[in-house]
């Protein structure tokens, strides 16, 4: 070997990187290794050099550095001895704390090396091996269990009773405490010294002052005092082998007094706390990560975090070396090579130093490199069977540890080769209180902080619900109410938190696999791998034939190994996809029922129910609907809002309590918010859903809680936050909804009233632990059902208020722009109800008003309330930029108008009637308030159907003021001219606005108007015609306009199929203005000519007797069916809606106009002498009138025909003269 440095100097040998490569690939023995390192932390200083020592130095004195704290060597020469506890139960929750990233998915194993060591050494070692087996996820925790130090405390404390017990029976019956050899402390110290000396300049032997030889004396006779002092869950006192020969024997040793025996460095741990190892567990003793370095060591397919407290020098041309002592006269067997080898490959060391001496006194060094580890003299291994061990005790665990959060024990007696797994928690549960246990606790934390962790990263990946799920259910499984509210309180609510309440839940089999086949899928196949103790000493039993109580058994170590001879055949299970929920119920009955749990762990923490200040048990908590007669109607609503308002104010400057007790900060009232604000939520979506279905009851009833929920957040709350007062918003928004549809939908006031005053438990359960903090009755007036439709209209319309005055006091509105527009869109469609509402009243008030002619102070009121609603309503829309709704409530305000209008018609008695100024007045703002809905609206194009609406209203409205001018025409006031030329103006306008040409629903409608309008306007402009003497010019104009209307009302009367009788009426009246034009006509040939015209005129009506006959027919087909199925059927009933009064009167007088027409016809044509185009033409048409003159008197004559009947000769009659009237055209010019 090449001589590293000249004997008896400190020749450091340097290197500059404190940690190897990361991630190298090691060629050992031959055969290839896949093994990777990367430091995930370290506490180790620079790699320092180590000193050579001088040939003959004596490691048995120790050198004057010795047990101080060292730069250079770090805690490692420390820990070599008392302060590395041999027996560290929860080593590996303290990495798992650490890096809680890694556990349950990336790594399958976390451990001490050296109990990774142990276990690859299984096949090679006759020892025992002993270690608690824990499985999170994919991820398996080994420790150590010292069943010598479980027991000595179980005999002290009364604790594992139950597993010394079934240890004695089934496996040891004669199990003694065994002490441990002179020998092995002996080696202890010199190893200890040996590193000091190797840090030391001088390498001198030094004595070391009496006060480290007092510090060193107490430890063997303390040794077990101590330990039964601390107290489990806290680490053991034990000291530790690291890095000490495990084939060293006790051949040739010196054995040492006690006083050369290093006692404890630390002072025994103090009793921990559960409730502060959950807030820093990881900090507190015994969970604390107190490795030198933390390892991710990838050893083939198998990811491993490792804890190493290995001390690692900087050397010669390598980055790094290890440093061993040996003792010259015991060669390196197998177990002490294999550890060697574990040791540099875990660390990523690719040398060792080796120092060699004989009964303390160094004798040489040699340096040996990692991979020739495996081929030393007397200590030959095959890495491959290495790795063939590793890939079966991991398959082996994997397989066999299928809880999660039960505690596995894998144990191997001393000189057996029966390995053996037991499940200590089952075991545990069949004896005694699981809590004896004392891995639950830590157990727990880790599953807990696994799914908090994991809960961070929810958003990225939903699949991972059910891993969370199952982790936060398997962490509750563990935990006592009594002892543990913090976490079960905090588990809970992340269980509510898994559930998504915004929208409805996407069942996706790529999201929440339900057979847990993915492979990325949580409880995959894990592995784990137990501590080692080198140092344990067992008696060497036989192993039982039968061992019912073993969950799993390696018949022989020798299987290990064999390639392949465990297979990991555990699959994902079933139980860790997420919950389907049919529906939102469900999902959010799920979080109440979480959320409530999380409330009694934290309201059993606070006090006992008997010591709260709780209410009087006979008080009955308020939670049916108040009578509007007690709560004093909108007068006491207008208060209720104000005190809220104030209470919403106040939050910027005022002090909120616990009626309960609990401190503000602490843990209860931290959680205690947010599991409130939780369920309220929840309530808030089950109110939405059930309004959804019309349950508007049940919606009530829900947004009532969810209220209530808030009003105790409030209570605890000192400041609001922003996105809870957005939520307010929402939930005063939804109530407002409700309690509107409530009002629109009275009819099943019955089913709504039953439905809000149903309660389940867990409600009740809820809202007693809201009780505990507050009153709950801030929102009372928003969430009451009332039974008065005024008063329900007025709750809705002050939610919207609240949840807008909030918005604006908290700043938000800009902020939710979205909110605001909802609020406010919300805000001018109530005040629109009102205002509707009061209108109607108004309505109906007027109607009942029959005896008193005067306009009554109620009803001015209800005009007021109705205006100002609709004032408001107006403003809302206006202030969001909504057009549409802005013309529609402007539209509603006309329409109020008119109502107005109405009122004042019945002033005066129908026989002095006039249309009154106070008409006229409210009819023209009707208009004008129109007119301003259309400039709201712009064009058509905007909304179409709001626009036509308007465009109708108003056409109305000028058909309704011409009209009532014309009829009742003002003459007291204005002369005849200017009326007719105000209905003129008027019915103008209202065709104007009257759209005929449009193909819509309201076509017919509008074309019957317009027609209607031209009647009206021919009949007045017939009327001026015969009233009128004098001015020829104005009755000429007057004759062109009757004329010119009447023909534009035929035509549009002819469009429609059921106005047979206007069309008639029409008809006769052109008859008659023909017979006026008539009178005054002096020529033969003249008033021949017209008679013509007016009889051309009737013909022309055939087509509505036609229309009259379909009519009559059908009904009469109808009343023969009815009668053959022996219906009832009123004489009165008419399927056809026509007016049968109506056609009798329409047909006498068209009867009696027809035959004063053919007999003055008649006569013209006898009396005359002038030829009509012929002898021949003049004698047909002659005839023919006679003809038809004949047959029309003789069925006038008859009384006992029916109407259809009649109708039937009349068009008989008509369809002669219309082939006469086509003769006679030419020649009668």
């Amino acid at each position: 070997m090449e001589e590293l440095c000249r004997v008896g100097a400190a020749a450091p040998l340097r290197g500059d990187v404190e940690e190897p490569k990361q991630g190298s690939v090691l060629f050992l023995g031959g055969n290839e290794v896949k093994s990777s390192a990367v430091v995930k932390y370290s506490s180790a200083p620079p790699q320092a050099a180590f000193a050579r020592l001088q040939e003959k130095t004596d490691l048995k004195l120790p050198p004057a550095n010795w047990l101080r704290e060292s730069a250079k060597l770090g805690p490692a020469g420390t820990t070599i001895l008392g302060n590395n506890k041999k027996s560290k139960p929860f080593s590996s929750f303290g990495m798992a704390y650490d890096f809680i990233d890694s556990v349950g998915n990336d790594v399958d194993v976390v451990s001490d090396s050296e109990n990774i060591k142990k276990l690859l050494k299984i096949p090679y070692s006759k020892s025992h091996v002993s270690m608690a087996v824990h499985r999170i996820g994919r991820t398996l925790l080994l420790d150590e269990l010292d069943i010598q130090e479980l027991f000595m405390r179980s005999s002290q404390t009364g604790d594992w009773t139950w597993l010394k017990e079934f240890y004695q029976r089934l496996i040891d019956q004669k199990w003694q405490r065994k002490k441990k050899s002179k020998e092995h402390w002996y080696q202890k110290a010199i190893l200890s010294k040996f590193l000091y000396y190797s840090i030391n300049g001088d390498g001198a032997a030094q004595p070391v002052p009496s006060t480290s030889k007092q510090h060193q004396e107490g430890p063997v006779s303390g040794e077990s005092d101590e330990a039964g002092r601390s107290s489990w869950p806290a680490p053991f006192e034990m000291p530790s082998s690291l890095s000490e020969d495990p084939g060293a024997s006790n051949q040739g040793s010196v054995p040492l007094e006690p006083s050369y025996i290093v006692g404890h460095v630390a002072s025994a741990p103090k009793e921990q706390n559960l409730t502060t190892l959950f807030n820093d567990g990881e900090n507190s003793q015994g969970l604390k990560n107190d490795f030198v370095r933390n390892i991710l060591w990838t050893f083939e397919d198998i990811h491993m975090l490792v804890g190493s407290n290995m001390p690692i020098f900087g050397g010669g041309r390598y980055p790094a070396v290890s440093l061993r002592l040996r003792d010259n006269n015991k060669p390196i067997n197998v177990l002490t090579g294999i550890d060697y080898w574990l040791d540099n490959l875990i660390c990523n060391v690719p040398e060792l130093v080796m120092c060699f001496h004989v009964n303390g006194i160094v004798q040489k060094y040699e340096m040996i490199k990692t991979e020739d580890i495996p081929n030393l003299e007397n200590s030959n291994f095959s890495t491959k069977v290495i790795k063939d061990i590793a890939q079966n005790i991991l398959s082996f665990l994997k397989s066999n540890c299928t809880k999660e959060g039960h505690t596995y024990w894998l144990f191997k007696a001393s000189g057996s080769d029966i390995v053996k797994l037991y499940d200590l928690t089952t075991l545990c549960e069949e004896t005694e209180d699981k809590y004896q246990n004392p891995f639950t606790m830590p157990v727990a934390i880790l599953l807990y902080k696994v799914a908090c962790n994991m809960m961070l990263k929810k958003n990225q990946n939903k699949k991972h619900y059910g891993t969370i799920r199952t982790l936060l259910l398997n962490c509750l499984k563990l935990l006592d109410n009594g002892r543990h509210p913090q976490i079960i309180a905090s588990a809970n609510y992340m269980l509510s938190e898994l559930f998504q309440l915004d929208e409805p839940k996407k069942e996706d089999s790529t999201d929440f696999p339900i057979n847990g086949n993915s492979d990325e899928s949580y409880s995959e196949e894990e592995e784990e791998m137990p501590d080692s103790d080198e140092n344990g000493s067992y008696s060497n039993s036989s192993d039982p034939p039968d061992d019912n109580k073993a969950v799993a058994i390696i018949k022989s170590v020798g299987e290990l190994s064999v390639p392949e001879k465990y297979k990991s055949v555990h699959r994902i299970r079933p139980s860790c996809a997420f919950p389907v929920c049919h529906g939102t119920e469900e999902r959010c009955r799920l979080v109440l029922n979480y959320v409530l749990e999380g409330l009694k762990s934290v309201d059993s923490s606070v006090k006992k129910e008997g010591d709260l200040p709780a209410a009087d048990p006979s008080t009955p908590i308020p939670l049916k609907y108040e009578d509007e007669s007690t709560s004093g109607g909108p007068e006491c609503l207008e208060k209720q809002m104000a005190l809220f308002l104030d209470k919403m104010g106040s939050f910027q400057k005022g002090k909120h309590c616990s009626q309960s007790g609990m401190i503000p900060g602490s843990w209860q009232y931290k959680m205690k918010l947010q599991l409130i604000l939780k369920s309220s939520k929840a309530y808030y979506v089950l109110s939405d859903a059930a309004m959804i279905l019309q349950k508007y009851g049940r919606a009530l009833r829900y947004i009532k809680l969810a209220l209530q929920c808030h009003d105790t957040y409030c209570c605890l709350c000192a400041s609001m936050l922003p996105e809870v007062l957005v939520f307010l918003c929402q939930c005063l928004t939804l109530c407002g909804d409700i309690q509107l549809m409530l009002a629109q939908n009275a009819n099943n006031r019955a089913a709504y009233l039953e439905e809000y005053n149903y309660q389940t438990k867990e409600d009740q359960e809820i809202l007693h632990s809201l009780h505990r903090e507050s009153r709950c009755q801030v929102f009372a007036w928003a969430t009451d059902l009332s039974t008065d439709l005024e008063c329900q209209l007025s709750v809705s319309c002050k939610c919207y208020e609240a949840a807008y005055e909030i918005l604006l006091f908290s700043n938000l509105k800009n902020q939710n722009p979205e909110q605001h527009i909802q609020v406010l869109k919300r805000m001018g469609n109530i005040r629109n109800e009102i205002g509707v509402f009061y209108m109607n009243q108004a309505a109906a008030v007027q109607t009942e008003r029959l005896g008193n002619k005067n306009v009554s102070t109620t009803e001015q009121q209800l005009w007021k309330k109705s205006f100002s609603c609709f004032e408001e309503g107006i403003q809302n829309f206006e202030s969001i930029d909504d057009a549409t709704n802005a013309a529609l409530l402007l539209c509603n305000t006309g329409r109020l108008m008119r109502i107005c209008a109405q009122a004042h018609c019945a002033t005066e008695g129908d026989f002095k009637r006039e249309f009154s100024p106070e008409e006229a007045l409210y009819y023209n703002k009707a208009v004008d308030y129109y007119l301003k809905a259309l400039r709201s609206l712009g064009k058509r194009d905007v909304h179409p159907a709001v626009w036509d609406s308007v465009n109708w209203e108003l056409s109305t409205t000028y058909f309704t003021m011409a009209t009532l001018q014309q009829d009742y025409a003002p003459l007291s006031r204005k002369a005849q001219e200017q009326i007719e030329k105000e209905v003129s103006e008027a019915m103008k306008k209202s065709l104007k606005y009257c759209d005929v040409d449009t193909v819509s629903a309201r076509q017919p409608l509008c074309q019957y108007r317009a027609a209607t309008i031209h009647h009206r306007l021919a009949s007045m402009y017939h009327s001026c015609l015969r009233n009128q003497v004098g001015d020829e010019h104005l009755r000429k104009q007057h004759r062109v306009l009757a004329d010119l209307h009447y023909s534009k009302a035929v035509r549009l009367f002819q469009l429609l199929k059921d106005a047979p009788c206007e069309f008639l009426r029409v008809q006769l009246e052109r008859v008659a203005f023909a017979e006026f034009q008539m009178a005054s006509q002096n020529s033969s040939a003249g008033k021949l000519k017209t008679l013509f015209g007016a009889l051309d005129i009737m013909v022309k009506a055939k087509g509505a007797f036609q229309l009259i006959r379909k009519e009559l027919v059908a009904e009469s087909e109808q009343k023969s069916k009815d009668k053959s199925s022996a219906e009832n059927v009123s004489p009165n009933d008419s399927p056809t809606g026509l007016n049968k009064e109506e056609v009798l009167k329409l047909l006498s007088i068209f009867e009696s106009r027809m035959s004063f027409l053919l007999l003055q016809s008649i006569k013209l044509l006898t009396s005359t002498k002038k030829k009509i185009g012929g002898i021949n033409e003049e004698e047909v048409v002659l005839k023919t009138n006679k003809q038809v003159y004949s047959l029309l008197l003789r069925a006038t004559a008859n009384k006992s025909m029916t109407l259809l009947e009649r109708i039937e000769v009349i068009l008989n009659l008509l369809e002669q003269l219309a082939q006469n009237n086509e003769a006679s055209h030419g020649g009668i010019q």
